[in-house]
């Protein structure tokens, strides 16, 4: 189903630009009629040289594809279209979510483990800042609900993947 006109490398550009959300691997391999393989091939190169221009390939941990602007193009992005950015987050809302981020997926039980302190409404208000999101159900007593990142969260903090996020030292950690 490859155009004559557009190599592959561009099909999948303009496939993840018009998906309004994150496109899988396999669905692109699909659409195209490639094997995964011969896809995320293609995908190291689109990504090679989107790293160049001011738009970059994100990945979700769960495999999803997204376009994006680059994070040095941020202040011009929000300039242009206007956008304040009013994200505050609480000391509270912060550690949450570092726990959410590193140790993902997460229950809420686990969270409040590591806080010592309930964490109900910290992870209300993150997930309305959608930041965090539900991933699916823990296999233990009561199934509690698992949490992860988002696409939002690697937009908010300029990460292009969870991968991404800095090494957590412990307190015993010499730096």
């Amino acid at each position: 189903m490859a155009s004559d006109d557009l190599s592959h490398e561009a099909l999948f550009e303009a496939l993840i630009f018009a998906s309004p959300q994150p496109v899988m691997l396999e669905q692109l391999a699909h659409t195209v009629g490639l094997s995964t393989e011969e896809a995320k091939g293609i995908l190291a190169h689109l990504e090679a040289r989107l790293m160049r221009r001011g738009l970059r390939l994100q990945r979700h941990k769960r495999g999803g594809l997204q376009l994006v602007t680059s994070p040095k193009a941020a202040p011009y992005v929000e300039h242009l279209l206007n956008l304040e950015v009013n994200l505050r987050l609480s000391q509270a809302s912060l550690e949450a979510l570092s726990i959410v981020a590193y140790a993902q997926p997460v229950t809420r039980p686990q969270i409040e483990a590591i806080r010592g302190v309930n964490s109900d409404s910290v992870l209300r208000t993150l997930m309305s800042a959608g930041l965090i999101e539900e991933v699916g159900r823990a296999e233990s007593v009561g199934r509690p609900i698992l949490y992860g990142t988002t696409f939002e969260f690697l937009q908010q903090f300029g990460l292009k993947e969870v991968d991404d996020l800095p090494p957590l030292a412990l307190p015993d950690e010499k730096s």
